[in-house]
């Protein structure tokens, strides 16, 4: 008897030691790599393309795994269930994930890309000043950059966001309705932009331009952050090269970009002409700009409080 109690003991015992190495392993496994969330149209897909951010994590032994995303909210959520450790997004979603008490960092912002946002109207458009689209269908994304500029645009010619009918569509929709006239004009940022202009011949009736910075921010899951700011400072950094190299490589970039977003080379390179790609640390001007579209946002009701964009921003 004592000899088949120590057998099964033994045997218990191997199974333990063995799910723990088993567990040890996927642990192991999950630390070595590094899960970066990124969006066909962000500058992300360009450090994707180049490269080199594997090799420079493959030095510090870690593996980098890409995962795509249509928009920033569904990047977003995905950083907070712990999916990925790291992404870029716009300037609004993480104010509504900041609003819903969810864990994360920001870490840095991107260059204003101002220009290739804006207001777009039909070529043949009575529309030719802000004043005019009081009591016009105006399709923008909700909750997005294009929300934010609206309002601002609005504003200052002193029409309130009442005066608009407010059509919410996603980029590809509003450009469809936009195309068959179901709508006066569309807020929206490139390369959607550009591609209306150059396809429609539609008119930019005005671009972001004293209204919006419309930056990139690059965003981390809050226990990858404490964990692995060397990791980071890596991703930053390669980051910053490969916007020093879009920056000065404009041909190769619109033959890169052309066939991931299935755009044309022609609507591909204005909205490469008139951007700069890069990293800014955060500072007071930029927490500033935030915490505008946090206030408006809460003063239109679209957030469900009033927050403060500095408790989630990394400024070390």
């Amino acid at each position: 008897m004592i000899n088949k109690i120590s057998l099964y003991m033994m045997i218990m015992l191997c199974i333990v030691v063995a799910g723990c190495s088993i567990n040890d392993s996927s642990a192991s496994s999950i630390e070595d790599v590094v899960r970066i969330g990124y969006q066909k149209n962000g500058p992300l897909i360009i450090l994707k393309s180049l490269g080199t951010l594997e090799e420079r994590l493959k030095e510090n032994g870690y593996k980098v795994e890409w995962n795509e995303f249509q928009a920033g909210p569904a990047l977003v959520e995905a950083l907070n269930a712990g999916s990925i450790d790291f992404g870029r997004t716009g300037n609004s979603p993480p104010i509504f994930a900041q609003a819903a008490d969810a864990p994360f960092v920001t870490i840095a912002a991107g260059k204003s890309k101002f220009k290739g946002s804006g207001i777009l109207v039909p070529e043949d458009s009575e529309i030719t000043s802000i004043k005019d689209l009081k009591g016009k269908q105006v399709s923008f994304a909700k909750g997005s950059s294009s929300h934010y500029l609206i309002v601002k645009a609005l504003e200052s010619e002193g029409l309130n966001y009442t005066d608009i009918t407010p059509v919410f569509l996603s980029p590809g929709d509003a450009r469809i309705a936009f195309e068959q006239g179901k709508t006066d004009a569309m807020v929206v940022w490139d390369p959607f932009t550009s591609s209306t202009e150059v396809n429609m011949n539609a008119t930019l009736l005005v671009n972001g331009e004293g209204f919006t910075t419309d930056r990139d921010f690059f965003i981390a899951n809050e226990v990858f952050a404490e964990k692995h700011e060397d990791l980071i400072a890596v991703i930053l950094e390669e980051i910053e090269n490969s916007s020093v190299w879009a920056n000065n490589h404009h041909e190769a970039l619109i033959d890169t970009l052309a066939p991931i977003l299935k755009i044309d080379k022609e609507s591909i390179k204005m909205a490469v002409e008139r951007r700069v790609y890069g990293v800014d640390s955060l500072n007071e001007n930029i927490i500033k700009e935030q915490q505008e579209i946090a206030d408006t946002f809460f003063r239109l009701d679209i957030i469900p409080k009033k927050i403060d964009v500095k408790d989630v921003m990394d400024r070390q």
